[in-house]
């Protein structure tokens, strides 16, 4: 395939230009991995007899892979990011459709960890192309629009389910085979039909560790912490405490994808217009609320509408995540775009990698202490993100930047 310039991108036929390529593979990957996401919990407890204990174990397998995706930087060497993505997107597909295949732990375990290779690998390489292929004025926005538009692809899958998984007795292995073939089928038209993109920088293909990054560092890592803390348990609390079935826990999924689309590109405009640092204030003083109450809903009983509601509520506020792309974007060496995606990845999966387990036996003992720690983890966010500057840049990536508090905020 011939390579292309970005600064000439524009002439080809706007199908074929990077931001309709970014939007391809957002609707693709979503198909695949949330649809596998909303039919875990039911499949794992119905077909495989799944407790707190396995379910943790699940996450911690799926999470491996993403710890492991600073060996992105070693294959970038001799494989261009564009088509490593795509390729990754290819096995998350495969793998997802072959996910029913294998009804027992260790088939479970075995077709995740593959599936889960893709997505990190896919994850990690996007948000590099992300971040190259958006000019940083334009960044906030377009990324709420490709975040919009992977929550609608989603939708329609969803949709799909709700109306006919009890009207035609749909089986877990059909719908997979459907999402995964669909995310595959996409992924291999972008490989075949779009060209090699290439940016003005070329990325440094060796680890970069910098010291004036440490606050996107440290914010990756406690993100990490308390993203594995809702994706594991809250969506596993829904089904073991309050019983919702298949088509429930689908709706529920569809409210969340109807506020991602309509709210998506406002938060992405609201970043552009606060700034990274107010809309991670905002973000990290709404999960600590979220999250108290979730423990409160097993410490004192309260009840379904309530859990729902927060389930929504906490699912909205992670759109806001992009304000860490964006921050990252305006302090970063262009040429440090790549490797760091692979460093930060890793550092968002470094508690990924033991926290599902190890929660997964407090579970057991104490559901609430699991959202009580979450809540705690989010403080801590809370704090990190008012070091962020009004205006980061280059030399000014904290307030602390020069070893003192930055004047004039």
């Amino acid at each position: 395939m011939r390579t292309v310039p970005l600064r000439e991108a524009h002439t080809l036929p706007r199908w074929r230009q990077p931001i309709t390529l970014l939007f391809a593979m957002a609707i693709a990957m979503p198909v695949a991995f949330a649809t596998w996401s909303a039919l875990l919990n039911n499949f794992v407890i119905e077909v495989a007899g799944f407790d707190g204990r396995d379910i943790g174990w699940l996450h911690t397998v799926r999470e491996i892979p993403g710890f492991l995706a600073i060996g992105v930087i070693a294959l970038i060497i001799f494989i261009r990011e564009q088509v490593l993505g795509l390729v990754a997107l290819i096995m998350l597909g495969v793998a997802t459709a072959l996910t029913a295949q294998f009804p027992s732990l260790g088939g479970i375990l075995t077709i995740t960890m593959l599936s889960s290779i893709g997505f990190h690998y896919y994850e990690t390489v996007n948000q590099s192309l992300q971040l190259q292929f958006l000019k940083i004025e334009r960044a906030p926005q377009m990324l709420g629009w490709i975040m919009a538009a992977g929550s609608a692809a989603t939708l329609v899958a969803y949709v799909l389910i709700v109306l006919t998984w009890e009207a035609f007795d749909l089986s877990y292995n059909f719908v997979y085979m459907a999402s995964g073939g669909f995310c595959a089928a996409v992924a291999l038209f972008c490989l075949l039909a779009y060209p090699r993109f290439e940016g003005e920088h070329r990325q440094n293909t060796r680890m970069v560790l910098r010291r004036r990054y440490w606050l996107y560092y440290a914010l990756q890592f406690f993100a990490g912490a308390r993203r594995q803390i809702f994706t594991v348990f809250a969506g596993f609390m829904m089904v073991e405490r309050f019983g919702f079935q298949v088509h429930e826990v689908t709706a529920l999924f569809l409210i969340n994808l109807v506020a991602n689309m309509a709210f998506a590109p406002l938060l992405g405009r609201a970043v552009a217009i606060w700034g990274e640092r107010r809309a991670l204030i905002f973000e990290y003083t709404g999960l600590i609320c979220v999250f108290t109450l979730y423990g409160g809903i097993y410490w004192f009983g309260w009840g379904v509408v309530l859990a729902s509601t927060l389930y929504v509520i906490d699912h909205m506020f992670f759109a806001l995540a992009l304000a860490l792309k964006t921050y990252f974007q305006k302090i970063a060496d262009p040429a440090d775009m790549a490797p760091t995606a692979a460093v930060a990845f890793t550092i968002n999966h470094i508690a990924a990698v033991f926290l599902p387990a190890l929660l997964g036996y407090l579970w057991v003992l104490a559901p609430g202490a699991v959202f009580a720690l979450a809540s705690c983890i989010a403080a801590v966010s809370l704090g990190l993100a008012l070091l962020i500057p009004r205006h980061p840049r280059p030399g000014y990536e904290t307030r602390l930047s020069r070893g003192r508090f930055a004047a004039a905020e």
